[in-house]
């Protein structure tokens, strides 16, 4: 059974004539009969009853125009979403973030790309680096967004690299300091991200490298969490400048790290050789174009 024999048969029985039916389908008449003709056979059921001055559905016909209708819409409104995914006006993303991470300018990119495309969903899932990458490996997600290192894996584009602060209470000794360094960790309660970052070594292995070794008050993957627990004098943390430009200087107050290589870094992930939706493509297009990202492989 194909749909245009369906199709040719709600005709029909629309018009009762086959060769109306045939006009408005724009086919010949015996290409009509035909289709019906292999449709009864397949069914095993006759649908029309046949004279010289008419024609006319039998119960069957009429049970079955009732379901061809059906299907035939349900086929017609599978194209026209096809047809608008085509021209990417509809699909969805899926995309996996840390959420302690500066994704300032990934937000506004977010922002200007769904302002273009508001019929693309996009679905946000917050997880830690380690599972965002095991998650693009598994094809649970579209993009990732962390630091990438194997291009073996991977391919991505880089769109945030922001340094590292320290934030402290207003009031905390360390705030006299216009730089701060591993060495001044000396005895400081730090809360730190935790193992799910590759910060959390990077810090760590600073400090040793310094001849400290970190008293670490807590660790977590939560950034409010963290600016709480300075603003309650539990310790201090190392946050993206921008996220420390954000926040209540009256009661919270950061200062430059000395060591210029600790940075956030962030692109856009996704696994290499994995197919993707067009609307991750447009989303990929997107940035290119607007934000003139180069894409490493």
């Amino acid at each position: 059974m194909e749909i245009r024999h369906l199709e040719y048969f709600i005709e029909v029985a629309r018009h009762k004539s086959f060769s109306i039916a045939a006009e408005v389908t724009h086919t010949s008449q015996p290409s009509i009969s035909k289709a019906i003709k292999d449709l009864e056979a397949e069914l095993g059921k006759t649908l029309f009853y046949r004279s010289t001055k008419y024609v006319k559905l039998t119960d069957a016909g009429e049970l079955v125009l009732d379901q061809a209708q059906q299907i035939v819409a349900a086929f017609r409104n599978i194209n026209t979403q096809l047809e608008g995914l085509a021209k990417l006006q509809t699909g969805k993303i899926h995309i996996g973030l840390p959420p302690i991470t500066a994704v300032t300018t990934f937000s506004h990119m977010l922002g200007a790309f769904k302002s273009e495309y508001p019929k693309i969903q996009i679905q946000l899932f917050e997880y830690g680096p380690k599972k965002i990458e095991a998650s693009l490996q598994d094809g649970l997600l579209d993009f990732g967004i962390f630091t990438p290192e194997d291009s073996d894996l991977f391919e991505w584009i880089w769109f945030e690299q922001d340094p590292l602060s320290v934030v402290m209470h207003s009031t905390h000794p360390l705030a006299r300091y216009d730089l701060i360094d591993y060495k001044d960790f000396e005895g400081e309660q730090l809360i730190l991200y935790n193992n799910d970052y590759k910060l959390h070594d990077i810090i760590i292995a600073g400090c040793k490298n310094a001849g400290i070794t970190p008293e670490i008050a807590f660790e977590t993957s939560q950034r409010e969490l963290m600016t709480q627990m300075v603003t309650a004098k539990l310790g201090v943390a190392l946050l993206p400048t921008k996220i420390c430009q954000t926040l209540n200087p009256l009661t919270i107050t950061y200062r430059p790290f000395a060591d210029t290589n600790l940075c956030l870094q962030l692109a856009l992930t996704w696994k290499k050789g994995r197919y993707l939706p067009h609307a991750a493509h447009e989303l990929l297009a997107f940035l290119k174009t607007n934000y003139h990202l180069i894409e490493s492989y």
